[in-house]
């Protein structure tokens, strides 16, 4: 017999059908056992005949195959039931469960969670998060191909950073020096002036920060575009603003099932999402909550604060904050003055997830801004050579998905929305 998942059993009432999966629950009874079994679309009640099925060895999560007829049933799962004709062990659970996962909840503390991490996800609300995370990406690659962007792939192994010299990881490469890649950032830059124009990645980058904290990662998932021919940082933001409203709505109508498990509150982009630019930030901080003394960037009070105003003030979830200042701000971004960039920041219930604007086309700037940076030129020609052959005005961001994630389904630590975390003391599993 064919396999039938059982999301399907609907479809075949009164039938005879065949389902596999994990043992999720077991309840005994005098005359008839009811097991719960899941797969991957859900789980469905299955009920035994004691004296014709020997279920004494049975363990929950073992593997297993069920023959038998799709019932009419009044259960808290479905309406239908599977009365068990025949029940194959597929794979026997060995030795005891070290975290129990058929409660509602998962009642273990973060570390014990990863350092058990298959058994963790076999959890509904666990595996929800990650359900939803698979939409995200979908409804960004979904929109971004329609909008006639090109999905690249670049490299992850590189001669230099994108961001600067600090925080990478360095890898032995044969008789050389590589690092691992900080960002797609140069390559995506390339491509544009490749002729592709509108570019996009989903990938793996790395950031060797010390901090440990429940906001970074050293390892993460980067979402990244570029387009070209742009006005100016402007048109990124729009185009961020329909991506976001793009990827909401998706979520909202293929993964209600999942949201309602992780009890996930989409937030809802009414109007533009608001734009105000760093400085003017600074004074809001100041003046509404006597937050001073911030050197070019916020610290995660200011962004929670700031996310606080946007929400009470202006209405939103989001905030654009733009205008970002030059010192702070990489060597390709885009002056706006002496002072100010064409960059800006995407806040989002408390925390930063996107950085993003304007980048400098013309050779002559981006060799100025690099010996401004005090960066030697030299460590980058091979980037800034492709400026040389005729680069249009263009720019981007990148949005962190597991950022994104996790403040989009109210996650405490956003190792909670990493499928197996690499933070500064985790290489395990």
């Amino acid at each position: 017999m064919k396999r039938i998942m059982i999301n399907e059993l609907k479809n075949n009432m009164n039938e005879k059908v065949m389902i596999k999966g994990w043992i999720h629950r077991i309840r005994k009874l005098k005359s008839i056992t009811f097991i719960i079994l899941r797969d991957r679309t859900g789980m469905v009640q299955c009920v035994l005949n004691n004296k014709e099925i020997d279920i004494s060895l049975m363990k929950l999560e073992s593997v297993i195959s069920i023959i038998g007829i799709v019932n009419n049933s009044n259960n808290k799962l479905n309406n239908f039931e599977v009365l068990v004709e025949k029940l194959e062990i597929i794979n026997d659970f060995i030795g005891e469960m070290p975290i129990e996962i058929n409660k509602d909840e998962l009642e273990v503390n973060l570390d014990t969670m990863l350092n058990n991490r298959v058994l963790s996800l076999r959890h509904e609300k666990i595996n929800s998060i990650f359900k939803i995370q698979n939409i995200i990406v979908q409804g960004f690659r979904e929109f971004l191909t329609k909008e006639g962007f090109t999905e690249i792939f670049t490299p992850k192994i590189v001669a230099e950073g994108a961001e600067g010299g600090t925080d990478m990881f360095e890898v032995k490469y044969f008789e050389n020096k590589a690092y691992l890649a900080q960002s797609p950032q140069f390559y995506k830059q390339m491509m544009i002036g490749a002729g592709f124009e509108r570019v996009f990645e989903v990938g793996h980058v790395y950031r060797a920060e010390q901090h440990n904290t429940n906001r970074h990662l050293n390892e993460y998932v980067s979402m990244d575009f570029e387009m070209g021919f742009i006005e100016n940082e402007e048109e990124i933001m729009d185009m961020e603003e329909n991506l976001l409203r793009f990827i909401l709505n998706k979520i909202d109508n293929d993964g209600k099932m999942y949201l309602k498990k992780v009890n996930g509150n989409l937030p809802v982009i009414e109007n533009n999402i608001p734009r105000i630019k760093f400085s003017k930030a600074l004074e809001i901080l100041e003046i509404e909550y006597n937050k001073k003394d911030l050197d070019g960037d916020l610290d995660p009070e200011a962004e929670k604060l700031i996310c606080k105003y946007a929400k009470e003030k202006l209405g939103c979830d989001f905030i654009f904050l733009t205008h970002y200042p030059r010192k702070k701000r990489p060597m390709y971004t885009m002056p706006y003055n002496e002072e100010e960039t064409r960059s800006f920041d995407l806040l989002f219930r408390g925390i930063e997830i996107t950085t993003g604007g304007q980048r400098i086309h013309n050779y002559e700037m981006l060799i100025k801004n690099i010996e401004y940076k005090e960066l030697n030129k030299e460590n980058y020609e091979n980037y800034t050579s492709v400026f040389k052959y005729g680069m249009p005005p263009h720019g981007g961001l990148a949005i962190g998905l597991e950022r994104i994630t996790s403040k989009l389904l109210g996650l405490d630590n956003v190792r909670e929305a990493s499928l197996i975390p690499r933070d500064r003391t985790r290489l395990l599993p």
